[in-house]
C-alpha cells in the first residue's frame, strides 16, 4: 500500500495495491502493519457505511472528547470528493482543508485522525461510502460548521452545482466556522 501524505500533518491518503485477473481484483483495504508504518497509532472499534445519490452532502462534522474520531474512510460504489478541515487550535494549518477524489474505481482511502471535521459530496448515483472508526458515536459531543462557510473556501461547485446539493436539516443550520470553538 501506497502513503501518501498531504499538504496538512497528520492527514494521509491510502492507494492500495490492486491485483487484477480475469475474475476481478482483490486488494487489502485495512493493515495495521501499514497504519505501523506511517506512526499512526489506531484502534478501530466500529465500522459504517452510507449509501446516497449524487449531489448528497454530508457534513462537515467532528465529534468532540472523549468520543473524538478518527476515520479511515473510502467508497466501494460511486464517487466522492472526501475533505476534511484541520481544526487543531495550535495546527499551523488551522483552518485549512484537503480534498480527494475517492472512488470505487481508484480505491484510495483517506485517514482522518481527530482534530479535523470531516464531509463528503457524492458525484454519482448509488454511492456506498464506508468507514472505520476509532470510538463510537455520541449525539452530544457533535460539532460541525456549514458546508459553505466561505473562510474555509472549500470549491464543491467545481464538482457539482450546489443548487442541486441533497442536505439534511441538521447540516443546514450548522454554524460558520467563525463561531466554532475547537475542542482540539
Amino acid at each position: 500500500m501506497n502513503i501518501i501524505e498531504t499538504p496538512i500533518k497528520d492527514l494521509f491518503v491510502f492507494e492500495p495495491k490492486i491485483w487484477k485477473d480475469s475474475r476481478g481484483y482483490f486488494y487489502e483495504s485495512f493493515s495495521q502493519r501499514v497504519f505501523d508504518q506511517a506512526n499512526i497509532d489506531v484502534n478501530f472499534v466500529q465500522d459504517n457505511q452510507s449509501f446516497s445519490q449524487r449531489g448528497t452532502l454530508r457534513g462537515l462534522h467532528a465529534q468532540a472528547n472523549p468520543f473524538a474520531q478518527g476515520k479511515l474512510v473510502r467508497v466501494i460504489q460511486g464517487s466522492v470528493v472526501d475533505v476534511a478541515v484541520d481544526i487543531r487550535k495550535n495546527s499551523a494549518t488551522y483552518g485549512q482543508h484537503f480534498a480527494v477524489e475517492l472512488s470505487g474505481e481508484n480505491h484510495k482511502q483517506l485517514w482522518v485522525p481527530p482534530g479535523f471535521l470531516h464531509g463528503f459530496l457524492t458525484l454519482e448515483d448509488n454511492t456506498i461510502f464506508t468507514y472505520k472508526v476509532t470510538n463510537y458515536y455520541d449525539k452530544d459531543s457533535e460539532i460541525g460548521v456549514m458546508w459553505n462557510d466561505p473562510t474555509l473556501n472549500i470549491n464543491w461547485a467545481s464538482y457539482l452545482d450546489p443548487s442541486n446539493f441533497l442536505l439534511s436539516d441538521k447540516d443546514l443550520v450548522l454554524d460558520d466556522f467563525a463561531s466554532l470553538k475547537s475542542p482540539f
